[in-house]
C-alpha cells in the first residue's frame, strides 16, 4: 500500500512538472503574454504614425499647398513679388522699484 501511495505521488509530481517549470510553464505564458501586450502599443503607435506619414504623402502627391507650406517653412521661400517681414520681439524683462520701504 505504502508503495502505491509513492508511485502516486510520483505521478502527480511529473504530472505537475511542465506546468510549473517545463516549457509551456504558467510564468514562460506570462512573459510571453506581456510580450504580446508590449507590441501591440508598438505596433498601434507605428500605425497612427504610418497614417500620418501616409496622409502627407497623398497631400503632397495631390496638393500644392503642402508643398508650398513647406517650402516657407523649411526652406524659408517666398513667392514672387512679396514682401517677407520678420519682427523681432525683445522681451527684457523691467523690474519695478520696491514700493513697500
Amino acid at each position: 500500500m505504502r508503495a502505491l501511495g509513492f508511485i502516486l505521488f510520483a505521478l502527480i509530481i511529473l504530472l505537475q512538472y511542465p506546468l510549473w517549470l517545463g516549457k509551456g510553464s504558467w510564468h514562460r505564458v506570462w512573459e510571453v503574454d506581456q510580450k504580446i501586450i508590449l507590441q501591440r502599443e508598438t505596433n498601434q503607435k507605428h500605425k497612427i504614425r504610418n497614417t500620418a506619414l501616409d496622409a502627407e504623402v497623398q497631400d503632397l502627391k495631390q496638393g500644392s499647398d503642402a508643398i508650398e507650406e513647406r517650402a516657407r517653412s523649411e526652406l524659408g521661400m517666398i513667392k514672387q513679388d512679396e514682401i517677407f517681414f520678420q519682427v523681432e520681439i525683445n522681451e527684457q524683462k523691467t523690474t519695478l522699484p520696491d514700493k513697500t520701504k
